[in-house]
């Protein structure tokens, strides 16, 4: 009798590295994981190059919910795991982001966990320099990522928590008998009515109402 496969959880593997990650290294000391959704979208394209991993903000500038754009009112599209509402959805491309380098990967992660606040208001971190998300040089900002990258393995965390990181999608798929983890889309910018002022505390019960029931739900999926 052949044995069923469990299929592996992306998600799931990579929220525990995430949680390690965190716990070891100061600079990323401010990051509560409760509040961040980790989830994956597949590459559109099977090529090496292109987006690997995105951080969402699911706030404004100094995380506020709405802004004004155009002489309207704007509020973010929330996103809930059952009752806790996320600050951040990082997602991960697949299978384009497994079949990178090991070394690309680790500093991968740590490119999209330092984005977050240290605040960890929603909003992203806002470097000095002509790029608010990395400074001077993204070249620069990711050296620096490879040496936080370093400074964890150093520090000799189980290797269970970044050995999938060893492999290509493609052995995860054959030794898993698949690859499943968390999926959403990524949130839009809702338009608030007219009528109401800025401040979520402002809208009507019937405009929160429609606005929750535009939030979205985080969900299995392969």
């Amino acid at each position: 009798m052949r044995t069923q496969r469990t299929p592996f959880d992306f998600t799931r593997a990579m929220n525990a590295l995430c949680r390690d990650i965190v716990h070891r290294v100061d600079e990323l000391g401010h990051i509560r994981m409760d509040h961040v959704a980790v989830t994956f979208a597949q590459a559109r394209t099977r090529v090496g190059h292109g987006m690997q991993a995105k951080l969402t903000p699911l706030r404004l500038e100094s995380g506020a919910l709405t802004t004004q754009q155009g002489g309207r009112t704007w509020t973010v599209q929330r996103l809930f795991d059952g009752d806790r509402e996320m600050l951040y959805m990082l997602t991960f491309y697949l299978p384009r982001f497994m079949n990178q380098a090991f070394r690309e990967k680790m500093i991968t992660v740590f490119h999209e966990l330092y984005h977050i606040s240290p605040q960890f208001n929603g909003d992203l971190r806002r470097l000095n320099g002509r790029c608010y998300m990395h400074s001077e040089s993204e070249k620069a900002y990711d050296q620096y990522m490879a040496v936080l990258a370093d400074c964890y393995l150093a520090q000799s965390p189980p290797k269970h928590l970044y050995a999938f990181l060893r492999h290509k999608f493609r052995t995860l798929e054959q030794r898993f008998g698949g690859v499943v983890g968390m999926n959403a889309p990524i949130p839009k910018m809702l338009l608030v009515p007219e009528r109401n002022e800025a401040t979520p505390e402002s809208l009507s019960e019937r405009d929160h109402e429609r606005l929750l029931d535009e939030s979205l739900a985080l969900g299995i999926g392969n």
